[in-house]
């Protein structure tokens, strides 16, 4: 198949990185989504994320061009009608290739610390472009994630057919939602979890910002459980997951329409590139089936116990 970009050249000329027969396939297609997001996929961003308009209701991109999934995650109202406090914590894609002009409006949010939330392999070619005085926190929830990969991820997406036989008929998407229960389950889940929502009860580390490669899944149960926990109705918690598509799918563009005018099922990028309802609901399932209530969840799973959960619902909420 011919590439329709030179963003399809550089990632095939990618693919050696991930060929090796037990490539652990979370950490795979993680490294998939931040290759392709480095290679020529920021360019036309959609028209809702290149303004500087200051968002008009919760949960949209701040307008940050080079971080088009960067949100305030304040401005939601609560079952009983207190409202998240706004310009403590941000969710955010990887903070690469940041233009000049947008470093200064990063500068503007006055972060305190970053908490980056990717693996080894997704830092090191792209490590976190920070104003100064911000600390960088990593976090690697997925480190202990297992389980064999394709052996040419990227290589597939260039291959429609072969990309089908390999990803189709729902295979991709079951990956996505094992990662998804992964979150809950994983050693190194619980660790990088606690430590994040440890720090984000602690007012002096604020504002703060996490995110992973696209914002979308690890910072995806990041928020959502939050949210949860603020008491933001779950309907709500979802229309906020389901944003990042908003933000990073145009992002990835080039690379769908390659693989699906191939022959490729839309479906397969949409998975890997987009978010699904199902895949932060095996969270929510893996985390209510093992522990019941999110408050069991961040005191049996986090270690984060009633007092400290009380700290963030006093940081976060205000009434009315």
């Amino acid at each position: 198949m011919k590439t329709k970009s030179n963003s399809m050249s550089l990632i095939n000329m990618q693919c050696h990185s991930i060929k090796t027969p037990h490539t652990r396939i979370s950490k795979a297609i993680l490294l998939l989504v931040a290759i392709a997001g480095m290679t020529g996929c920021k360019s036309n961003p959609d028209s809702s994320t290149a303004t500087d308009a200051p968002p008009s209701a919760p949960g949209l991109s701040l307008g940050i061009e080079s971080v088009p999934n960067l949100r305030d995650l304040g401005g939601y109202e609560t079952s009983d009608g207190a409202t998240v406090v706004g310009g403590l914590v941000y969710r955010s894609n990887q903070l690469a290739s940041i233009s000049p002009g947008d470093m200064e409006k990063l500068a503007q949010l006055g972060l305190k610390n970053d908490y980056d939330l990717r693996t080894e392999a997704e830092r090191t070619p792209l490590p976190d472009e920070l104003p100064p005085g911000v600390n960088n926190v990593w976090l690697d929830v997925l480190k202990d994630a297992s389980g064999s990969a394709p052996t040419n991820l990227l290589a597939l997406l260039q291959d429609p057919k072969e990309g089908n036989k390999a990803l189709g008929g729902g295979k991709i998407e079951a990956t996505f939602i094992k990662s998804y229960r992964d979150f809950i389950s994983l050693p190194s889940a619980r660790t990088a979890y606690r430590e994040l929502f440890t720090s984000l009860a602690d007012q002096s580390k604020l504002p703060a910002l996490f995110h992973c490669t696209t914002g979308k899944d690890r910072t995806g149960w990041a928020a959502a459980a939050l949210l949860t926990l603020l008491d933001v109705p779950k309907k709500t918690i979802m229309e906020d997951y389901l944003r990042s598509n908003d933000y990073i799918l145009p992002l990835y563009k080039e690379v769908i329409d390659s693989f699906v005018d191939g022959g490729g099922e839309s479906s397969i990028p949409q998975a890997i590139f987009g978010v699904k309802v199902e895949y932060l609901e095996a969270s929510f399932d893996e985390m209510e089936s093992k522990y019941g209530t999110i408050e069991n969840y961040f005191s049996e799973a986090l270690g984060i116990d009633a007092a400290a959960q009380k700290a963030l619902r006093d940081i976060y909420l205000e009434s009315h």
